[in-house]
C-alpha cells in the first residue's frame, strides 16, 4: 500500500473496521514517513459461477433466479425466507466449490430433495415445470414415487 501524499509503502494501521453489508474491510491507515493519514478497503473478488444448461450452453449462476424459481412453488406459510436463503446459499457456495461447472439438473434434484422433505406439495408444483409434465399421468407417476 503506498501513502497516496509522499508515496511511501510502509505505513501502520490505526483502525479497522469489517463491513457486513458488502463484506468489505475498511482500514484507517498512518503513512510512517509523513504521517498523514488515509483509508483503504479491502473486498472480495466476486468468483464467476458458471452452470452447463440443459441444452449444453454455459450461463453465469444467477442465485435470484434460483429463489424467485423456489418462491413460485413454495407456501410461504410451511417455508419462511430464511429457509430460502440459507438453501440458496448451500447451492451457491456448492456451485462455487465444485471442481466442474454445476449443471442446472444437478441444481434441480437439489431443489427437489430440499421440498421433498420440507413441503410435499411445493414439491410437486416445482417438479411439474422442472420435469416438464406434458400429461395428467406424468404428474400421477411423480405423485406415486413422492408416496
Amino acid at each position: 500500500m503506498r501513502c497516496p501524499y509522499c508515496a511511501c509503502t510502509t505505513s501502520k494501521v490505526v483502525d479497522k473496521r469489517d463491513n457486513t453489508d458488502d463484506f468489505s474491510t475498511r482500514r484507517r491507515r498512518q503513512c510512517l514517513r509523513c504521517g498523514r493519514r488515509y483509508t483503504t478497503y479491502e473486498r472480495i473478488e466476486k468468483v464467476e459461477v458458471v452452470v452447463i444448461k440443459k441444452d449444453g450452453s454455459f450461463e453465469e449462476f444467477d442465485c435470484e433466479k434460483l429463489r424467485k424459481g423456489i418462491k413460485k412453488a413454495i407456501n410461504t406459510e410451511k417455508v419462511s425466507e430464511r429457509e430460502i436463503e440459507e438453501f440458496c446459499e448451500v447451492v451457491t457456495r456448492k456451485a462455487m466449490i465444485s471442481a466442474n461447472p454445476i449443471t442446472t439438473t444437478e441444481i434441480g434434484n437439489m431443489v427437489l430433495d430440499w421440498l421433498k422433505t420440507l413441503d410435499p406439495l411445493a414439491y410437486m408444483r416445482f417438479a411439474s415445470v422442472y420435469k416438464d409434465f406434458e400429461t395428467v399421468n406424468d404428474l400421477k407417476k411423480e405423485l406415486e414415487n413422492l408416496i
